[in-house]
């Protein structure tokens, strides 16, 4: 019998202390953020359909909200939320554990994709990043900015820069900006010198606002 999907091993990127020190070299900023979070790190869980998922179940409500409905979820789904399982569901389950409408649509398609192999999960390793963005954008209810969560938690891509991603675009401005509200042209200006860590870069300028990892 397969383990639960929530029991999958986390995974540290291999690149991880190179570009610690690389960004420390480079950006007086994150010389002193990243000391200050020795013992954490970016992180995946080695499940691409379970990081999608709670990706999708998080959209457009708080860490702590997603949190909470992604318990729920786990309940509904007997702790294993595969494809399978998804859409072997009554809408009204997955409505009681939290879920809109759409999330629930979101889900289904999602495991659709999945069981019918429509992605190609196999194949991401080897696709370049916007390969992967294209084809997951695909699937309803993930965008642009899904497919790069994807990107950095799940592939652990080290140079993704979410320029769409409000906390990164906060942080960007509490830290280069005295607090002056930043445009995505100087987010990309600012991390020109976090080239090929702007993954790592992004993560611990999260840390700066929130310094409880979050995980999909």
């Amino acid at each position: 019998m397969s383990q639960p999907l929530i029991e999958e091993i986390i995974l540290r990127p291999d690149y991880w202390d190179e570009a610690t020190d690389s960004l420390m070299a480079q950006d007086r900023v994150l010389r002193r953020l990243i000391p200050q979070f020795p013992s954490i790190h970016l992180a995946s869980r080695g499940n691409p359909f379970l990081t999608l998922a709670r990706s999708i179940v998080g959209q457009q409500i708080s860490v702590k909200a997603a949190e909470s409905v992604w318990q729920r979820t786990l309940i509904c789904c007997a702790q294993d939320p595969n494809p399978q399982k998804f859409l072997s569901l009554e809408e009204s389950a997955l409505r009681q554990a939290g879920l809109s409408r759409r999330k629930v649509e979101y889900l289904q398609d999602l495991a659709r994709h999945f069981v019918e192999n429509k992605v190609h999960p196999a194949l991401w390793d080897e696709m370049d990043d916007e390969t992967v963005i294209r084809e997951l954008t695909q699937i309803r209810g993930i965008g642009r900015w899904t497919a790069e969560m994807f990107l950095i938690f799940f592939l652990l891509r080290p140079d993704v820069l979410p320029l769409d991603d409000v906390g990164l675009l906060r942080a960007i401005s509490k830290h280069y900006y005295s607090g002056e509200p930043v445009s995505r042209f100087d987010a990309r200006e600012v991390a020109q010198a976090w080239v090929p860590w702007r993954t790592v870069a992004t993560w611990y300028l999260w840390r700066s606002l929130d310094p409880v990892p979050v995980e999909y």
